[in-house]
């Protein structure tokens, strides 16, 4: 029972998460992804096994790319500065129920025919072994507490706050910025954490999809909902930034097409 709810994830946990005090921004907005949906059924016949998840990370890796430059952006050594490129980090389920991700180098510069196969490739080999995000967590998990504390101290300092990349860790590690399916874990809402050890100014989070009725030109019809969620660093990150990015992915919504151009 103590190796159960000792994880090598929940002793990270443990080292790296204090009692909240810094401001963070979190909000919500209820998607109508009927004609989505559509879409994506009509790409999946054609035997492109894409997911809304795809979608909005690409989407998400284009509209950064149009307009908000701030939303790639980072912390360190008291600065706001910019990442290299827009890279998409996605959360994936794991055997054993594990959480991982795999990691979209360059997001808004693919196609989504391009994307899709890309990340089915390297969720596979992710499931297959360990991933960075995993093999992070059982190395900082090995080590006795209270020297784990230490450890991880000193790794923030130098890799998060001073922005030094250590042998095999990169301040830029996690990619701009994290979508997470948890409506495929049966949760219709969720607020995400911003990791600590991650340079994302923010998180999506992606909920569960149900028909709802929905007014449509003045009328009640139903419709294809899902609840998308956002948590922002409010260090790099206002309201407008959400707004804005959320505008932008109600417009692929409506047409995904756009990502194939």
């Amino acid at each position: 029972m103590d190796n159960a709810l000792n994880s090598a994830w929940r002793k990270t946990a443990a080292t790296i998460y204090v009692k909240p005090t810094d401001s963070k921004i979190i909000g919500s907005v209820e998607f109508d992804i009927t004609d989505l949906m559509i879409y994506v059924k009509e790409k999946r016949a054609a035997g492109l096994k894409v997911t809304p998840t795809h979608i909005f990370a690409l989407a998400t890796a284009r509209a950064i790319k149009a307009g908000i430059p701030e939303m790639n952006t980072f912390i360190r050594r008291g600065r706001v500065v910019t990442h290299p490129s827009i890279d998409a980090m996605i959360s994936v389920l794991l055997p054993g129920g594990q959480m991982g991700s795999v990691r979209l180098n360059d997001a808004d510069q693919y196609q989504l025919s391009e994307a899709v196969p890309k990340l089915q490739e390297q969720i596979k080999i992710a499931r297959q072994k360990s991933d960075d995000t995993q093999k992070l967590k059982d190395r900082i998990g090995r080590i006795p507490w209270p020297l784990r504390n230490w450890v991880y101290q000193l790794f923030y300092l130098i890799n998060i706050r001073w922005g030094i990349n250590l042998p095999g860790l990169s301040t830029h590690q996690f990619g701009s910025f994290v979508v997470s399916n948890i409506g495929s874990l049966g949760l219709e809402v969720g607020y995400p954490a911003l990791f600590p050890v991650a340079n994302v100014p923010f998180v999506l989070i992606l909920g569960g999809i149900k028909e709802k009725p929905w007014v449509v030109k003045g009328k009640i019809v139903p419709r294809t909902i899902m609840n998308v969620s956002i948590a922002m660093d409010h260090r790099m990150l206002d309201a407008s930034h959400g707004g804005q990015l959320f505008s932008y992915l109600k417009k692929v919504v409506s047409n995904p097409s756009i990502l194939e151009e």
